[in-house]
């Protein structure tokens, strides 16, 4: 029988198991959201950072029982399969990566909303298939939201300047998380200066971070003084 409901597979997210001792709290000290939120309707987004609070991965986190399931950028997997690994030290904890699909929906009832944004659309895990959905891209910068190694970088941006407060994505009174502690000073001083921001395409420049010409879109690190002409919606707060 010939399948006739519409794509939903997101081909560029791949799935990581976290399974055995303690696995919330092997987490729990190292990503920015507090993983008990994590619940069976509720993932979680967070990022991995580095010491001084650059991020270096982001993913969406899903209860799976006993353990937790990272959906995560395909390219990034094994390096965060790697990184994940390195914090494991002797716990009897297995990180591998594991076979399923990632799914969305703009609109309908599957699954549950993006924990970033409600206006994202709806989110689930699957069996992965042959027919990836289209218009995820261009639905998320046209609501302002970054995400990746291509928009965020890796070790370049600072968390919070990747608008990871008003995403949901860090967690102040959970306690320590790697870099934890440049975070939450930006945070209580207030001292976010740039932010990552959708802007209509343009000429590149040093502060562009990559260009869709096929959307008239591209993502830029710019000031929080200089947001002329950038996508604006009402979650963005300015410092």
């Amino acid at each position: 029988m010939t399948d006739t409901s519409p794509p939903t597979w997101l081909s560029d997210r791949a799935l990581i198991r976290v399974a055995g001792e303690d696995v919330r709290g092997f987490l729990q000290g190292l990503v920015t959201r507090d993983v008990n939120l994590v619940g069976p309707d509720a993932p979680q987004w967070a990022g991995l950072l580095s010491a001084q609070g650059k991020a270096l991965f982001d993913f969406i986190l899903w209860d799976d029982g006993d353990a937790i399931l990272i959906d995560c950028e395909t390219g990034a997997r094994d390096s965060l399969v790697r990184r994940l690994s390195l914090y494991r030290l002797r716990r009897a904890i297995a990180i591998e990566p594991v076979e399923g699909g990632v799914h969305w929906s703009r609109d309908g009832d599957s699954g549950t909303p993006d924990p970033r944004l409600a206006a994202l659309g709806r989110r689930w895990l699957g069996a992965a298939d042959d027919r990836p959905v289209t218009g995820w891209r261009e639905h998320r910068l046209r609501l302002g939201v970054t995400e990746g190694a291509a928009e965020l970088g890796q070790d370049k941006i600072l968390w919070l300047e990747c608008n990871a407060r008003e995403l949901n994505g860090v967690s102040f009174d959970k306690g320590c998380f790697i870099g934890q502690e440049n975070t939450a000073r930006m945070h209580y001083r207030s001292k976010v200066n740039r932010r990552l921001l959708v802007v209509p395409i343009g000429e590149e420049g040093p502060r562009t971070r990559i260009r869709y010409p096929d959307l008239g879109l591209m993502v830029e690190h710019r000031r929080i003084d200089a947001l002329d002409g950038a996508v604006l919606p009402d979650w963005i707060e300015s410092d």
